[in-house]
């Protein structure tokens, strides 16, 4: 880790910027994915399947036996995992589902907002070099909870053509049975404009390497929503003395190793803490599996010893992370005053890791500093809010007039009128 010693907040812009890749340079090459897939449909799929993928598909739908094998491949106490997870991440989300409340504005004016789920849903889930079944479940469910009438599942296949065993017993949990071998740009595209075995959605939702991030940004632009703006996985952990030097180096690892372009940033007030997490850091690394990665990322991640807690809430704020990790004794004290950040976890005893996969909470999360206008994913990420209004006569007369001197302050005669010509024939009666 790079490591700064109390800089002041003139120099924090420059450290407060991520490591980047100029994603426009891609975009050409996507282009021609996408144009490939609009012309070709299915056989273009085919094509860059064995392409990219280096796997000759016999059919592009996983099949209704390739379901029902998966669950004897997965062992025992990971479908127990799974499920009790499925149900933390459910009991959360259906939480978060809003009533519908009727408000009378004024006599005989009602107006009311309902949650109306969108009908097709496109989920992305990668499955390379991490087979991410626990995305499915923060994708799969909170689209079950609303009711999307349709969720169609694009994956990545493996050299031999299967997908893995934990991907296919979680869709077959969440009752997904529209499953497309395809990954990368090419999937994107097949959810965002349709072929022959892939209807076209309406919101694309799932993480990705950066082909599939500029994909989703591309078709945005076309008109098919995604989820929220995506980037390399990042934490930011506020330390203070009472902190366990091992818990915070794994934290930053435990984002580190996602990929070779993620960032970790520590923030805390003493140098001593700082040089404890080093050394954690360096003895927890040698022994990861993807040593490599987090390897990487630790190059282009920070160590920054500040001032003050105050300091650190205001250089975490402006930072906004995607996970913030409050490992202080007393964060009770200073959680009301995070404004920018995905989501938080407080005290010692909340690793990231649980967000990411069980505790209820979803972990599909604005990045790249987008969590300052950003939600995640939630409920309402399923959902369109739907206003109603419903005016009586006694309604019309009380408020017309408002909107009649309104309408004609605008220069809008028409909107004016729609509103006279009712009252006078209220007038009449």
């Amino acid at each position: 880790m790079r490591k700064i010693i109390q800089p002041t907040p003139d120099t924090w812009t420059e450290l407060l910027k991520r490591p980047t890749k100029n994603l426009e340079e891609l975009e050409p090459g996507i282009q021609e994915t996408f144009r490939l897939v609009q012309e070709l449909g299915d056989e273009a799929l085919l094509q860059l399947a064995e392409k990219f993928d280096r796997v000759q598909l016999q059919g592009l739908q996983v099949t209704e036996q390739e379901i029902a094998d998966a669950e004897f491949k997965v062992p025992q106490d990971l479908k127990e995992a799974i499920l009790q997870a499925y149900s933390n991440i459910q009991l959360f989300h259906t939480q978060q589902a809003e009533p519908v409340r009727q408000v009378e504005t004024m006599n005989g004016v009602n107006c009311w907002r309902k949650s109306v789920a969108i009908d097709k849903v496109g989920l992305y889930i990668p499955g390379g070099t991490a087979p991410l079944f626990s995305t499915l479940l923060m994708l799969g469910v909170p689209a079950r909870i609303a009711g999307c009438r349709e969720l169609v599942l694009c994956t990545p296949p493996a050299k031999d053509g299967s997908i893995h065993p934990a991907i296919l017993y979680t869709a077959s949990l969440l009752g997904v049975t529209r499953i497309i071998k395809a990954g990368g740009a090419q999937a994107i595209a097949a959810m965002a404009f349709g072929t022959e075995s892939v209807p076209a959605v309406h919101k694309i939702f799932g993480p990705g390497n950066q082909y599939v991030t500029v994909a989703k940004q591309l078709v945005s632009k076309a008109g098919v929503a995604i989820d929220l703006p995506a980037g390399p996985s990042e934490v930011l952990v506020m330390a203070d003395d009472s902190a366990n030097p091992a818990f915070v180096a794994a934290d930053l690892l435990s984002q580190a190793e996602h990929g070779a372009d993620s960032q970790v940033v520590l923030l805390t007030t003493s140098a001593e803490v700082l040089q404890q997490v080093e050394q954690e850091l360096e003895q927890q690394l040698n022994i990861l599996p993807r040593k490599e990665f987090a390897a990487k990322a630790l190059e282009n991640s920070l160590g920054i010893v500040l001032n003050s807690r105050q300091e650190m809430m205001d250089f975490s704020n402006r930072y906004a992370p995607e996970h913030l990790i409050l490992s202080v004794s007393d964060f009770e004290e200073l959680m009301d005053d995070v404004v920018n950040a995905g989501s938080v976890f407080l005290g010692h005893y909340s690793p990231e890791s649980a967000g990411d996969y069980a505790s209820g909470t979803n972990h599909t999360l604005p990045t790249n500093g987008y969590a300052r206008a950003y939600s995640g994913v939630s409920l309402d990420s399923f959902v369109k809010k739907i206003t109603f209004q419903y005016i009586t006569r006694e309604g019309l007369q009380n408020i017309g007039k408002t909107i009649e001197i309104m309408a004609e302050a605008e220069g809008l005669e028409a909107h004016k009128n729609a509103v006279s010509i009712r009252l006078k024939e209220l007038n009449r009666v």
